[in-house]
């Protein structure tokens, strides 16, 4: 079993929850109405070999029920993203290892209507916080694409730090991706990074 699981995160409109089976129709919605929007960003499964078609996506069952298991496991922690008691998008820590490591790497997508609202900044601190402080992993990364700039800001925004590029690190829209690594350690956010988010955004200028 997994102690720091489930759990709700909240902070203002946003929350973070875990994923269930009766979102499958908001899931689909969202996913539908933001095709061109995501599709770039998308994991996909390599073909078995050289030239043949790409592999078969899971269900959304098939995906809740894996990450269900993995959760129940303590290697991950499937959260859907709910504005204003709206589902607009995913954040998943994934990868979570322990032993001499304690670390995981943060997933997410959100919904082009809210995208750039604060929205994603607060989810990433909610689950960062989370995982520094009730589950106590020690260093959190996250993966992206170099071109997916809307992904980059929100790591910016919260202080992540630049570690480098992984070339053809994932398999993303039909072909292995170059990444851009950012990381952020416990000792980085002793007051926590959700406190640090909010006061980043007070300071800022109006239309930053």
């Amino acid at each position: 079993m997994n102690p720091a699981w489930p759990v709700l995160l909240t902070d203002g409109d946003i929350a973070l929850r875990p994923i269930r089976m009766r979102d499958q129709r908001d899931w689909r919605d969202v996913n539908r109405r933001n095709r061109d929007w995501l599709r770039p960003w998308e994991a996909t499964v390599p073909p078995p070999v050289p030239g043949a078609p790409l592999g078969h996506r899971p269900t959304y069952r098939q995906m809740v029920r894996h990450l269900k298991r993995e959760a129940a496991a303590g290697r991950m922690l499937p959260f859907v993203i709910e504005y204003r008691g709206r589902l607009v998008g995913q954040l998943t820590v994934a990868g979570i290892t322990w032993g001499s490591m304690c670390s995981g790497h943060v997933g997410y997508w959100i919904d082009s209507e809210v995208a750039g609202q604060g929205v994603m900044p607060t989810a990433v601190a909610l689950a960062t916080d989370h995982c520094f402080q009730a589950l106590g992993l020690h260093r959190l990364e996250v993966c992206i694409r170099p071109e997916n700039g809307p992904s980059r800001r929100v790591v910016e925004k919260l202080g992540f730090r630049e570690e480098g590029l992984r070339p053809r690190y994932l398999h993303i829209d039909g072909a292995w991706r170059d990444h851009l690594v950012f990381a952020l350690t416990a000792e980085e956010v002793p007051e926590g990074l959700l406190r640090r988010w909010r006061q980043a955004r007070r300071h800022r200028t109006p239309g930053e």
